[in-house]
């Protein structure tokens, strides 16, 4: 029983499932899954999970210039991979919720972030500065535009983080609150009982597509920060 709706973000209540290095486990299976696709003549379970997955998150990053960075496709691919694996696995009744939480989430896209960060500066410092000045300002207004772009892009991973675990947090909270309702209704009315419960599986299957759709919108972004590569 849980002593409150923020006890499901406890690892050490809800750790039963899985091991403390849960993350690792996760990652260890899901590139095992990834490499062992490719061994098989005709299309395998996994694979028909995992083909359509790559294919959707494949077409978005030939629409962006992360796809002429060498690695960045095949890195994004995989954490798009990754995080929907994880966040599925989060669905699942008695069992820590990783990516609810903003370490998890920041561990992400920081490190994304900066590889391009300093890629493009390593490849072109002037073209990297010069991306910080929009085209045709008026010089008085140059100090101001070139402050107000570098903490927009100063603040990207953090509100790329918060934005994943945010939505995830919030989903697990109501659905926290809607089975407290439903388990407190069971005692009092049967109508409202199987209201309960049909609101109950109908905002499940929304948590599901909640998080096939935040993990893509976390790598859309990603894709989207590779437009700014000095090029």
């Amino acid at each position: 029983m849980m002593p409150d709706i923020f006890s499901s973000f406890d690892p050490c209540m809800y750790n039963t499932l899985f091991p403390s290095n849960s993350l690792f486990l996760i990652m260890n299976v899901s590139l095992v899954l990834l490499i062992q696709a490719g061994y098989w003549m005709i299309n395998t379970r996994q694979s028909t999970f995992i083909v359509p997955l790559k294919s959707t998150i494949f077409s978005q990053l030939s629409r962006t210039f992360s796809y002429q960075l060498k690695g960045a496709s095949s890195v994004i691919s995989s954490t798009f991979i990754i995080l929907i694996i994880i966040n599925l696995m989060g669905m699942i009744p008695y069992t820590f919720s990783t990516s609810s939480h903003l370490i998890f989430t920041l561990v992400l896209g920081f490190p994304m972030w900066l590889s391009f960060i300093m890629s493009s500066t390593f490849y072109s410092p002037m073209k990297t500065v010069a991306h910080l000045l929009p085209d045709g300002a008026p010089d008085w207004l140059n100090p101001f535009l070139v402050i107000i772009e570098t903490t927009s892009i100063i603040v990207r991973p953090l509100t790329l983080s918060f934005r994943l675990a945010a939505n995830m947090s919030a989903g697990h909270i109501v659905l926290s609150l809607v089975g407290i309702y439903c388990a407190a209704a069971w005692f009092t009315s049967s109508f409202g009982t199987t209201m309960l419960i049909l609101t109950t599986l109908g905002y499940v299957l929304f948590e599901f597509a909640i998080c096939l759709i935040q993990a893509y919108i976390f790598c859309l972004l990603l894709s989207l920060y590779s437009d700014d590569h000095a090029h």
